[in-house]
């Protein structure tokens, strides 16, 4: 099962890879008219101007044949929905191989996080079809994680630490999965907003070139990018800072250490609970909360690379069985 789980792991980061080639086919030569196109408006009388008392009516959409970016697009849902299958497949051979739920270590916390994100962005793509196009920069982000999690964090399959033989290992470690895969994808129209909202106001350096291709509005990126933290942040607040302190002083005596990992862990509770103070803040612009919420975001990747790589601590899992 544990040589299963690595296989499939290949073929997940492949089915991702295909995905975001395929987003990328529709990036560059989908058809902006597709999403969000007006009715042409029929006139009364060529020429003649429309008396105020005639309404308007829209004329009928002509039905158009997908183009070659429209199918791009629906095959990198495709791969992107057996890649989903084929996480899920990993994460599962992965606990049946060691007995236990699949977050006992860096490794398999990135798979199981990358697989919350991933599915995060499946039910936006079921719930938003037009969003499609931002499936090229949350593909990317699975793959680059992904790839660092086979590259850097690979641990084989081994038993618990001892530490982790608690039920708080259940509440809070999944809590903490959850909503660090959501964070993962409210970064994604995160991004987007800003490099949108740079080309709308008339910016034409990279990265804000790439927003010439992003068909959805900037404040519809932006209304996504703060549902999804502000659905995540409650979550995060109990797993980071409830669930994990309770669990700690069963373990260790104490509820709080100055570990690096519980350290860096509340520097991320903060910048998040910042970025959606400044969102509810009318005298705040829309740009600066957004730039907190990817500041946000980077102290998470801190808080799961670096932390586990460079620190000594009690949280120090990189490469516990």
């Amino acid at each position: 099962m544990a040589e299963l789980s690595n296989q499939l792991m290949a073929l997940t980061v492949l089915a991702y890879l295909a995905a975001m080639v395929c987003y990328a086919g529709e990036y560059a030569f989908g058809k902006r008219s597709h999403v969000g196109r007006a009715a042409t408006r029929q006139l009364v009388g060529a020429g003649a101007p429309v008396p105020d008392d005639v309404p308007v009516v829209a004329a009928p959409a002509k039905p158009e044949k997908p183009g070659r970016g429209e199918w791009s697009g629906r095959i990198a849902v495709i791969f992107n929905v057996l890649a989903l299958a084929l996480h899920l497949a990993t994460l599962t051979t992965r606990g049946i191989a060691a007995d236990r739920m699949p977050w006992g270590n860096m490794y398999e916390y990135i798979l199981s996080a990358t697989f919350v994100g991933s599915a995060v962005w499946v039910g936006v793509l079921l719930r938003r079809p037009a969003l499609r196009h931002l499936g090229l920069f949350a593909s990317l982000a699975l793959v680059v994680l992904l790839g660092a999690a086979g590259m850097v964090a690979y641990t084989p399959v081994g038993p618990l630490v001892p530490a982790l033989h608690s039920y708080w290992f259940y509440v809070h470690v999944s809590t903490i999965i959850i909503s660090s895969g959501v964070f993962l994808i409210g970064a994604v129209p995160a991004a987007m907003f800003l490099v949108k909202n740079g080309y709308d106001e008339g910016k034409r350096r990279f990265p804000y070139t790439l927003g010439k291709r992003v068909p959805t509005s900037a404040q519809a990126l932006e209304r996504l990018t703060f549902r999804l933290h502000a659905f995540a942040f409650p979550l995060f607040t109990f797993g980071a800072l409830i669930a994990g302190p309770i669990w700690a002083e069963a373990s260790w005596g104490r509820y709080w250490g100055w570990d690096p990992k519980e350290v860096w862990a509340f520097i991320s509770w903060v910048v998040y609970a910042a970025y959606l103070h400044a969102r509810a803040t009318p005298s705040v612009k829309r740009t600066v909360a957004t730039w907190i919420a990817l500041l946000g975001f980077v102290t998470m990747l801190m808080n799961l690379f670096g932390v586990n790589l460079f620190f000594e601590g009690l949280h120090s899992y990189a490469n516990a069985g």
